[in-house]
């Protein structure tokens, strides 16, 4: 029998739009949330320096258009 404490990995997420770092709230395209820090290599950096070892980056301009 398996042991039911599984090893995961979880992966800091940096969304884009305009080449900014931002967040939807609820996912909804109308309802950006930003914030002091918008240089995405600054928060890449702050989550590499927490001992991050990848990165979930979505390109949220693309998501949008499908292109």
């Amino acid at each position: 029998m398996e042991s039911a404490h599984q090893p995961f990995a979880l992966y800091p997420a940096i969304d884009l739009i305009d080449g900014r770092a931002v967040r939807l709230l609820h996912g909804r395209f109308d309802q950006v949330i930003e914030s002091d820090l918008d240089d995405a290599l600054a928060r890449a950096r702050m989550a590499w320096a927490a001992g991050a070892t990848a990165l979930h980056v979505i390109d949220l301009d693309a998501a949008r258009t499908g292109a």
